[in-house]
């Protein structure tokens, strides 16, 4: 997954338990794509500052990943989910009902 998209996924889930602070310069690199200078220079901290920052925001996100696994979960049942869709859309078939039942299995296990 692109590195920006899985951020944003990330900080979707897990961004409330960052501090404001962090939060801020969070949402200014990934949702407003501003540069490190920029952001620390909007916010009158070192650009330095604004790295580390950064990189500790990634690593506590992806630390919350790993121990909860909200974003894995999501991105499988969103996959499950346009796999009915698509066979939703198609003929009805023994098939496609077998399908439904097991990928519908699958969601309320990932729940």
């Amino acid at each position: 997954m692109e590195d920006k998209i899985k951020s944003g996924y990330l900080y979707d889930f897990y961004g409330e338990l960052l501090t404001d602070h962090q939060r801020k310069v969070y949402e200014m690199s990934v949702n407003e794509d501003l540069s490190p200078s920029e952001i620390a220079d909007t916010l009158s901290i070192s650009r330095q500052g604004v790295h580390d920052m950064l990189k500790r925001c990634d690593h506590l996100l992806e630390d919350y990943e790993n121990r909860l696994h909200l974003v894995d979960k999501f991105l499988n049942i969103r996959q499950d989910v346009l796999k009915i869709n698509e066979l939703t859309a198609g003929e009805p078939s023994t098939e496609n009902l077998a399908e439904i039942s097991r990928l519908s299995g699958l969601i309320l296990e990932e729940l």
